[in-house]
């Protein structure tokens, strides 16, 4: 009775403290500007199943691919003995799913496989960012932490698989003694092949071990849950939900800001309106300065980067030593966004401070831009930083006018000219004066 009231304790504290975080993560991405995304629902459900399930934009890198895969899914599947667990653990039964009979060492002998699986995985993950050092995983805003974050998943999911393998194991050499608490189910293909290794010891210390590991992988995943939302590995709930709300527009495709829109379409028409104290209508401000001048879409962008560093391995203007990574773009603008969201509930809704997300994002960094997309391209995600990029873009030449000397220059001449050049209308077509060349 005691372990099960324990048991049930440990689990709605684990639930709770876990809804809690993701509903301060809820309000955080909600602080953006609103914007429907209603349109092709078919459209949409079908590229949720393609990317975020079936994993299509990892095939591009077959090594990482295909270990992430072993991963994703072999958590998945191990994580379903999970509810046997529960069942256990809330009504004090043992192998509750036994009696599916011969069924259930066929069950347990799979999730035991894909456990393994899950092992290659993580070892393969933890050479690759620690021995071989793979280069988008040392970058520059890779410090400590983003490191530190990905060891620490990695090095848990290989306990926890362990885990489940010593508890089978254990399990097994009791049925074989006839333990009155471990009624015999079958024997389990990859835990019996290490069951000499415990079958020097006493019932009673197989039973401790046994108990130990079934705790531990129930705390384990349990305690990983409410890590997740602290980790970059929040993408695991939140990419379904960001590929589903994904742009369906061709890349490259630009947003139209409303209040521009709206200023053409009057001039056109030339109904040209005016508001109550007779100036022009308060357009509000142009492109993003900060966090919260972006969309709630943009904000969930931030919150579900992997840290992957496709984009940034994959962006022209990186690899040609510019000083701008798509990946560090998402990430500050998430580490600003938990800043602001952290003041807003100390301080309430109104809060605000001297700085934004263009003191930690450099006009160097967005200028370097070259719009090419290859960053969204490669996210397996769907994550846009041309989008981020492009809107504190705007705020930084219509708002500050702090455009580059070249661009401006063009701006000027546009305005003076009608054309990007530096020559008037009536002289652009001066270059064919001499020439041979008939001008109609």
């Amino acid at each position: 009775m005691i372990p099960t009231l324990i048991f049930i304790l440990v689990l709605l504290l684990a639930v709770g403290l876990f809804y809690f975080k993701v509903r301060t993560i809820s309000q955080e991405i909600k602080l953006g500007k609103p914007i429907e995304i209603n349109d092709n629902k078919l459209r949409r459900w079908k590229l949720m199943a393609k990317v975020a399930i079936g994993q299509s934009k990892m095939v591009t890198r077959p090594v990482a691919a295909i270990m992430h895969i072993f991963v994703y899914v072999g958590f998945v599947i191990v994580n379903i003995e999970m509810l046997e667990i529960l069942i256990d653990g809330i009504f004090g039964t043992h192998r509750f799913f036994s009696f599916t009979g011969g069924l259930y060492p066929v069950l347990i002998s799979s999730f035991e496989i894909f456990g393994i699986a899950v092992m290659l995985g993580c070892i393969v993950f933890l050479s690759r960012r620690n021995i071989i050092r793979v280069k988008r995983f040392w970058s520059s805003e890779m410090k400590l932490w983003p490191r530190s974050d990905a060891n620490i998943i990695l090095i848990t999911e290989l306990f926890l698989m362990s885990a489940i393998l010593i508890m089978n194991a254990s399990d097994g050499i009791l049925q074989m003694r006839h333990n009155f608490h471990y009624a015999a189910v079958g024997s389990f293909l990859l835990s019996g092949l290490i069951q000499p290794l415990f079958s020097g010891l006493s019932d009673g210390t197989l039973v401790s071990l046994e108990r130990f590991c079934w705790w531990f992988h129930i705390v384990g995943v349990l305690a990983f849950l409410n890590y997740i939302p602290y980790s970059k590995h929040f993408h695991v709930f939140l990419s379904f939900l960001n590929v589903y709300y994904s742009k369906l527009d061709p890349q490259g495709k630009m947003a139209h800001m409303p209040s521009i829109t709206k200023e053409i379409k009057m001039m056109l028409s030339g109904n040209v309106k005016y508001n109550a104290a007779g100036g022009d209508e308060d357009i509000g401000q142009f492109g993003s300065r900060d966090c919260r001048d972006f969309t709630w879409k943009v904000l969930m962008d931030a919150y579900t980067c992997t840290e992957c560093g496709r984009c940034t391995s994959s962006c022209p203007a990186n690899l040609t030593g510019k000083k701008l990574s798509p990946r560090k773009i998402v990430m500050d603008m998430r580490d600003r966004l938990e800043y602001i969201g952290k003041n807003v509930r100390k301080h309430g809704i109104e809060f605000t401070d001297d700085k934004s997300l263009l003191d930690v994002v450099t006009a160097e960094e967005l200028w370097a831009c070259t719009t090419c997309n290859a960053c969204a391209t490669e996210c397996p995600v769907t994550i846009d930083p041309v989008a981020m990029i492009i809107e504190m873009r705007r705020y930084m030449v219509m708002e500050k006018a702090a455009a580059p000397a070249e661009l401006n220059a063009i701006f000027s001449n546009i305005e003076n000219n009608g054309a990007p050049w530096q020559y008037s209308n009536e002289d652009r077509l001066l270059w064919a004066k001499d020439l041979e060349v008939n001008i109609h």
